[in-house]
Protein backbone atom coordinates (compact mmCIF):
# COMPACT_ATOMS: atom_id res chain seq x y z
CA UNK A 1 0.00 0.00 0.00
CA UNK A 2 1.48 3.08 -1.15
CA UNK A 3 1.88 6.18 1.56
CA UNK A 4 -1.17 8.92 1.41
CA UNK A 5 -0.37 11.74 -0.24
CA UNK A 6 0.46 15.10 2.36
CA UNK A 7 -2.03 17.13 3.12
CA UNK A 8 -4.68 14.69 1.98
CA UNK A 9 -8.24 14.37 3.48
CA UNK A 10 -8.43 11.62 6.39
CA UNK A 11 -10.90 11.45 8.66
CA UNK A 12 -10.88 12.59 12.23
CA UNK A 13 -12.40 13.41 15.35
CA UNK A 14 -10.03 16.13 16.33
CA UNK A 15 -11.29 19.82 17.61
CA UNK A 16 -9.40 21.00 13.94
CA UNK A 17 -11.76 17.78 12.06
CA UNK A 18 -14.75 19.61 14.14
CA UNK A 19 -13.81 23.31 13.55
CA UNK A 20 -16.34 24.63 10.56
CA UNK A 21 -14.27 24.94 7.36
CA UNK A 22 -14.87 28.73 7.14
CA UNK A 23 -13.11 28.94 10.39
CA UNK A 24 -10.12 27.19 9.34
CA UNK A 25 -9.92 29.42 5.94
CA UNK A 26 -10.05 32.25 7.80
CA UNK A 27 -7.45 31.25 10.31
CA UNK A 28 -4.77 30.74 7.73
CA UNK A 29 -5.59 33.81 6.31
CA UNK A 30 -5.06 35.50 9.58
CA UNK A 31 -1.72 33.10 9.94
CA UNK A 32 -0.72 34.34 6.37
CA UNK A 33 -1.51 38.07 7.13
CA UNK A 34 0.54 37.75 10.90
CA UNK A 35 3.56 35.87 8.95
CA UNK A 36 3.58 39.32 6.13
CA UNK A 37 2.55 42.21 8.20
CA UNK A 38 5.06 41.21 11.22
CA UNK A 39 8.01 39.25 9.11
CA UNK A 40 10.57 38.92 11.33
CA UNK A 41 12.71 35.57 12.36
CA UNK A 42 10.72 34.93 15.80
CA UNK A 43 7.32 34.74 14.24
CA UNK A 44 8.41 32.41 11.45
CA UNK A 45 9.83 30.76 14.21
CA UNK A 46 6.84 30.59 16.10
CA UNK A 47 4.74 30.19 13.07
CA UNK A 48 6.40 27.56 12.02
CA UNK A 49 5.59 25.47 15.29
CA UNK A 50 2.21 26.45 15.10
CA UNK A 51 1.84 25.00 11.95
CA UNK A 52 3.00 21.84 13.09
CA UNK A 53 1.22 21.33 15.80
CA UNK A 54 -1.67 22.00 14.04
CA UNK A 55 -0.49 19.37 10.98
CA UNK A 56 -0.04 17.02 13.81
CA UNK A 57 -3.83 17.11 15.21
CA UNK A 58 -5.09 17.01 11.61
CA UNK A 59 -2.81 13.61 11.40
CA UNK A 60 -0.43 13.93 9.25
CA UNK A 61 2.63 11.90 10.24
CA UNK A 62 6.42 12.01 10.36
CA UNK A 63 7.09 10.28 6.92
CA UNK A 64 4.90 12.56 5.59
CA UNK A 65 6.45 15.53 7.51
CA UNK A 66 9.35 14.68 5.83
CA UNK A 67 8.38 14.30 1.97
CA UNK A 68 6.71 17.67 2.13
CA UNK A 69 10.74 18.96 3.91
CA UNK A 70 12.26 17.34 0.76
CA UNK A 71 10.13 18.92 -1.59
CA UNK A 72 10.30 22.42 -0.19
CA UNK A 73 13.87 21.81 0.81
CA UNK A 74 15.39 23.38 -2.79
CA UNK A 75 13.12 26.44 -2.93
CA UNK A 76 14.49 27.00 0.81
CA UNK A 77 17.83 26.78 -0.12
CA UNK A 78 17.64 29.31 -2.66
CA UNK A 79 15.42 31.51 -1.22
CA UNK A 80 17.29 31.66 2.01
CA UNK A 81 20.26 32.13 -0.50
CA UNK A 82 18.83 35.55 -1.82
CA UNK A 83 16.86 36.79 1.17
CA UNK A 84 20.16 36.83 2.83
CA UNK A 85 22.21 38.09 0.30
CA UNK A 86 19.37 41.20 0.29
CA UNK A 87 18.70 41.47 3.59
CA UNK A 88 20.69 39.44 6.25
CA UNK A 89 20.24 36.14 7.33
CA UNK A 90 17.63 36.83 9.92
CA UNK A 91 15.20 37.91 6.74
CA UNK A 92 16.02 34.58 5.29
CA UNK A 93 14.82 32.65 8.42
CA UNK A 94 11.74 34.69 8.48
CA UNK A 95 10.95 34.21 4.55
CA UNK A 96 11.44 30.73 4.52
CA UNK A 97 10.17 29.49 8.22
CA UNK A 98 7.05 31.76 7.13
CA UNK A 99 6.79 30.11 3.72
CA UNK A 100 7.18 26.64 4.82
CA UNK A 101 4.54 27.57 8.22
CA UNK A 102 1.96 28.07 5.43
CA UNK A 103 2.19 25.29 3.13
CA UNK A 104 2.40 23.30 6.51
CA UNK A 105 -1.08 24.80 8.27
CA UNK A 106 -2.69 24.43 4.39
CA UNK A 107 -1.94 20.86 4.77
CA UNK A 108 -3.57 20.61 7.77
CA UNK A 109 -6.77 22.62 6.85
CA UNK A 110 -6.79 20.23 3.88
CA UNK A 111 -5.97 16.91 5.79
CA UNK A 112 -9.20 18.40 8.37
CA UNK A 113 -11.56 18.85 6.00
CA UNK A 114 -13.50 17.17 3.25
CA UNK A 115 -13.70 18.80 -0.25
CA UNK A 116 -17.79 18.62 -0.36
CA UNK A 117 -17.49 20.46 3.06
CA UNK A 118 -14.90 22.86 1.42
CA UNK A 119 -16.91 23.64 -1.75
CA UNK A 120 -20.20 23.80 0.40
CA UNK A 121 -18.19 27.19 2.11
CA UNK A 122 -16.78 28.88 -0.78
CA UNK A 123 -20.36 28.49 -2.13
CA UNK A 124 -21.26 30.41 0.68
CA UNK A 125 -18.76 33.06 1.21
CA UNK A 126 -19.15 34.06 -2.76
CA UNK A 127 -22.98 33.92 -3.17
CA UNK A 128 -22.91 38.16 -2.47
CA UNK A 129 -20.84 38.41 -5.41
CA UNK A 130 -23.20 36.86 -7.83
CA UNK A 131 -24.93 39.77 -8.90
CA UNK A 132 -21.19 41.02 -10.07
CA UNK A 133 -21.05 37.88 -12.22
CA UNK A 134 -19.53 35.61 -10.24
CA UNK A 135 -20.07 31.99 -9.86
CA UNK A 136 -19.55 30.19 -7.06
CA UNK A 137 -20.17 27.34 -8.19
CA UNK A 138 -17.65 27.28 -10.83
CA UNK A 139 -15.20 28.49 -8.25
CA UNK A 140 -15.88 26.13 -5.76
CA UNK A 141 -15.74 23.30 -8.59
CA UNK A 142 -12.07 24.54 -9.57
CA UNK A 143 -11.10 24.66 -6.05
CA UNK A 144 -12.19 20.90 -5.36
CA UNK A 145 -10.72 19.98 -8.97
CA UNK A 146 -7.53 21.25 -7.26
CA UNK A 147 -7.45 19.92 -4.48
CA UNK A 148 -8.44 16.33 -5.56
CA UNK A 149 -5.39 17.03 -8.29
CA UNK A 150 -3.21 16.45 -5.38
CA UNK A 151 -3.37 13.02 -3.85
CA UNK A 152 -3.92 12.14 -7.30
CA UNK A 153 -0.15 14.00 -9.05
CA UNK A 154 1.05 11.76 -6.16
CA UNK A 155 -0.10 8.57 -7.14
CA UNK A 156 1.09 8.99 -10.77
CA UNK A 157 4.08 9.54 -9.27
CA UNK A 158 4.34 6.48 -7.37
CA UNK A 159 3.18 4.24 -9.90
CA UNK A 160 5.82 6.10 -12.48
CA UNK A 161 8.74 5.42 -9.96
CA UNK A 162 7.50 1.88 -9.29
CA UNK A 163 7.22 1.13 -13.24
CA UNK A 164 10.47 2.62 -13.72
CA UNK A 165 11.81 0.81 -10.78
CA UNK A 166 11.02 -2.66 -12.33
CA UNK A 167 12.55 -1.46 -15.76
CA UNK A 168 15.68 -0.99 -13.40
CA UNK A 169 15.57 3.16 -14.79
CA UNK A 170 15.04 4.79 -11.45
CA UNK A 171 18.15 6.59 -12.14
CA UNK A 172 16.62 7.87 -15.69
CA UNK A 173 15.25 11.14 -15.46
CA UNK A 174 14.00 10.86 -18.20
CA UNK A 175 11.79 7.40 -17.22
CA UNK A 176 10.17 9.54 -14.20
CA UNK A 177 9.65 12.35 -16.18
CA UNK A 178 8.16 12.12 -19.11
CA UNK A 179 6.00 9.19 -18.17
CA UNK A 180 4.61 11.51 -15.59
CA UNK A 181 3.81 14.51 -17.63
CA UNK A 182 2.13 11.94 -20.53
CA UNK A 183 -0.10 10.80 -17.69
CA UNK A 184 -0.68 13.66 -16.10
CA UNK A 185 -1.92 15.42 -19.64
CA UNK A 186 -3.88 12.45 -19.97
CA UNK A 187 -5.82 12.77 -17.05
CA UNK A 188 -6.46 16.20 -17.42
CA UNK A 189 -7.94 15.61 -20.90
CA UNK A 190 -10.45 13.07 -19.59
CA UNK A 191 -11.40 15.66 -16.76
CA UNK A 192 -12.22 18.27 -19.23
CA UNK A 193 -13.85 15.84 -21.47
CA UNK A 194 -16.16 14.54 -17.97
CA UNK A 195 -17.07 18.55 -17.55
CA UNK A 196 -17.68 19.19 -21.14
CA UNK A 197 -20.26 16.26 -21.39
CA UNK A 198 -21.78 17.61 -19.20
CA UNK A 199 -21.98 21.26 -19.97
CA UNK A 200 -20.11 22.66 -17.39
CA UNK A 201 -18.13 24.83 -20.33
CA UNK A 202 -21.51 26.32 -21.10
CA UNK A 203 -21.87 29.86 -20.15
Amino acid sequence: MRPQAPGGYRAGTSLLHRARPGAKLLGLFVLGMVIVVFRSWPVGVVALGFSIALALIAGLRAAEFARLARSFALVAVLLFAFQTWQAGWAHGVAVVSGLFALILAASAVTASTATDDMQATIVWLLRPLRPLGVSPERVSLTFALAIRSLPLAYELAAETREAARARGLERDPRALLVPFVLRTIAHAKQTGAALQARGLDDD
